[in-house]
């Protein structure tokens, strides 16, 4: 018997070239042996040559899309050393490891695209370094019967290079060529397959002004050229979208001339998650783009599919959802031609299915934050902090719009992709999918699950049907722990201030909170200050109608008579009665509801939005690059005096830019200085910003301007706004289970 080693390897390891680079090292040092792929990870059995060298390279040397969660070694011992070092058969069992997240296409196979040899101008090319992973696995472990491409049979030199350790597609499992990979058409409308290069045909028909609906990773996207004005206008009536921004689609060399982007931006696009990413714009494209806004989202092409689209045509691509406005976007080729029929001139369309729906990450480079969790960036997990070793199995189930779910296990927190507004029969669909999707591709048993506290969320609803102990959680404290917990806060790690800002969440005194100074921990919170209460007339339509909010704001203010005067044409006494009997017109501290006071007060959608968040939007990006000369004072967390001062600027005519810039600083200020009192006090160790509120990276700016000095905690991973409520559940159930710690 030889002395040898067991390595388990755990994390990002399946489907990035893992075990060719374990093959490579053991030659490198001397081993013989095994490497193969199970359900938790990669295992390694080796013997002779340089044991400790080879795994101190393991971690030091990792391909770039693999992720190291755990190295774990044990001795083992050979009947002799193994004259090779083999890679062998995967193995099943109780899924354990993490799952790939889909990657944009590297340079090498970008390369071949653009060559002479057998794949040039394969709109299907990938390599372990690139291609599609989660949007095309069914189970695990990470092998190509697991996929979509299990129905396409290997060409013998597509085989070969699958066999090949020393080639970059050894074990690429979604290996493809013209040969026998996916193939590419053309449909225009009525189901007719247009004869000729699909490619060609779909470059001509957006050159000359027509909308395309694109197959991709995660589901369909509506295309059309960027700088022709009557076809953005058709697209947006074709959607019902009037306003809401689109996103582009644009190569690299054609961005300085619509946006001007960073380095931090740069480094964003380029990333392999390839996400849509806030860039400041030149304004060289019709207003109809991004209306109102003076950011655009852009993204890079990231399949080899995108890159010939974007190369035929030459110039910027919007590539929105392919949906009505609302709905999840088509992912299957009969459903595309249902859904889309009447939005797109032609669809092009490819027979490699769609495992799951994901829409396109979305992202800010600085500061940097993640608006939307989806393509690119799921399933990647997060390690649980400190403290939570002994965490039982948790289902975390969000909360009504912007809707993910999240699942606790082995040490992990797995926030799912973005499901969308849980009111929208097809979102509600997806969401009891993903449940059930995540549940399977992970082997989870939850012990308990959690949800938000409002009754009527669907969600909340849902959890009481699972046979299953329920954690009914707070919003806000929910928003308050996923920050925590993103920042690997321990679980013994003592109360924090939280600042969280959003649109609305149900508080436990039956008011509707949204703009709340919290003082705890996972374990429980304190409403140590908010937002003086507001009604809400109207009720949801107040989420809608940005001047009820300003009427309510400026009655508050002493300003009754201004009311008058600037919303003379609404029904204001009706509005005022029903205030003034609590009649549909809930009491709210929320944030949101500020920001679309101030907004409307500005003339910026005043009488009714037209998507989630568009005044706020839009009165952030009036203040882009205006400095805040005197921020707007309040009265503690009551803005009355704000608008007060606000109203006077107005009228004396005062830049509406700097207007915009005073009122965030100034509500930002507000709630810095009793959060900083709070730590320097004692009474918290640290500052924690959450909510959706804090998107907006002019007020992140100021309040963490206002917060020099102090330790705060913001979000960078998981989304600021409802997308991260799940962890937040996730982690404060999973702390309940937990023995007490003291703090340190």
């Amino acid at each position: 018997m030889v002395p040898g080693r067991e390595i388990r390897v755990r994390g990002q390891v399946q489907g990035v070239g893992f075990r060719p680079f374990v093959w490579q090292l053991a030659r490198e040092f001397g081993l013989g042996g095994e490497v193969l792929n199970d359900a938790e990870g990669v295992l390694i059995r080796a013997a002779g040559g340089d044991l400790d060298g080879f795994q101190a390279a393991l971690s030091a040397r990792a391909p770039g899309l693999s992720r190291i969660d755990a190295l774990e070694a044990r001795d083992c011992r050979f009947d002799a050393v193994p004259e090779t070092f083999a890679i062998t058969a995967s193995r099943g069992g109780a899924a354990r490891t993490r799952v790939t997240p889909d990657a944009a296409t590297c340079p090498d196979c970008l390369a071949e695209i653009a060559g002479g040899g057998r794949r040039q101008g394969y709109a299907f090319t990938n390599c372990t370094r690139c291609g599609p992973r989660f949007t095309i696995l069914r189970g695990l472990p990470y092998d190509r019967a697991q996929t979509t491409m299990a129905g396409f049979a290997m060409c013998p030199s597509c085989r070969a290079e699958y066999g090949d350790p020393a080639d970059r597609r050894f074990h690429a499992q979604p290996i493809a060529c013209p040969d026998c990979g996916p193939r590419l058409w053309l449909e225009r409308a009525g189901g007719v397959v247009a004869a000729g290069d699909p490619l060609a045909l779909a470059a001509d028909l957006l050159r000359q002004g027509g909308i395309l609906a694109v197959k991709g990773l995660g589901g369909f996207h509506l295309a059309c050229d960027a700088g022709n004005p009557a076809t953005l206008d058709r697209l947006r009536r074709a959607k019902r979208r009037p306003a809401k921004p689109f996103a582009l689609m644009l190569r690299e060399a054609d961005l300085t001339a619509v946006c001007t982007p960073s380095a931090a931006d740069l480094a964003r696009l380029r990333d392999p998650a390839a996400p849509i990413v806030l860039v400041l714009g030149t304004g060289a494209l019709p207003e109809a783009v991004a209306p109102g806004m003076t950011r655009l989202g852009v993204m890079l092409p990231y399949t080899p599919l995108h890159h010939l689209l974007l190369a035929a045509v030459a110039r910027p691509l919007v590539m929105t959802s392919g949906n009505l406005s609302g709905a999840p976007q088509a992912v299957g080729n009969d459903e595309a031609r249902a859904m889309l029929d009447g939005l797109a001139d032609a669809v092009l369309l490819h027979d490699r299915e769609i495992a799951r729906r994901l829409d396109d990450s979305v992202e800010r480079a600085d500061p940097p934050m993640i608006l939307r969790r989806a393509r690119g960036r799921v399933p990647g997990t997060l390690p649980l902090p400190e403290g939570f070793g002994g965490a039982p199995q948790v289902l975390a189930l969000g909360g009504q719009m912007k809707s993910a779910i999240c699942l606790v296990k082995g040490g992990q927190a797995l926030l799912s992709h973005h499901l969308g507004d849980l009111d929208e029969a097809d979102s509600w669909d997806a969401f009891l999918g993903a449940i059930a999707d995540y549940g399977a591709l992970f082997d989870h048993r939850p012990a308990l699950v959690a949800c938000d506290a409002h009754p009527g969320y669907r969600a909340t609803q849902h959890a009481g049907t699972l046979g299953l102990p329920v954690i009914e959680v707070q919003h806000h404290h929910a928003h308050l722990a996923a920050c925590l917990a993103e920042n690997g806060w321990p679980c013994a790690g003592g109360p924090v201030a939280g600042i969280v800002l959003d649109g609305t969440g149900y508080g436990p005194d039956g008011t509707v909170w949204g703009g709340e100074l919290l003082l705890g921990d996972y374990r429980g919170v304190e409403r140590v200050g908010h937002l003086a209460p507001a009604p809400l007339v109207g009720g949801d339509a107040a989420a809608r109608e940005p001047w009820r909010n300003l009427l309510v704001r400026l009655d508050a203010a002493g300003l009754a008579d201004s009311a008058d005067r600037w919303l003379a044409d609404r029904p204001l006494a009706a509005l005022r009665a029903a205030a003034r009997a609590g009649l549909n017109a809930p009491a709210s501290s929320s944030a949101g509801r500020l920001f679309d006071a101030v907004a409307a007060a500005l003339g910026l959608c005043a009488g009714r939005q037209s998507y989630e968040g568009e005044a706020a939007m839009r009165l952030e990006a009036l203040a882009e690059g205006c400095p805040a000369d005197r921020p707007y004072r309040f009265a503690g967390l009551d803005p009355a005096p704000a608008f007060r001062a606000m109203m006077g600027d107005i009228e004396a005519g005062v830049p509406h830019p700097l207007i915009s810039a005073r009122f965030h600083a100034g509500l930002a200020r507000a709630f810095a200085d009793p959060a900083r009192a709070l730590v320097e006090t004692g009474r918290a160790r640290a500052v924690a910003l959450s909510g959706g509120c804090f998107q907006n990276a002019r007020l992140l700016a100021e309040t963490l301007a206002a917060l020099r000095g102090v330790k705060v905690l913001i979000h960078r991973e998981t989304p600021a706004n409802d997308g991260g409520l799940a962890l937040g559940q996730a982690v404060i159930a999973a702390a309940g289970e937990l023995p007490q710690m003291e703090s340190f």
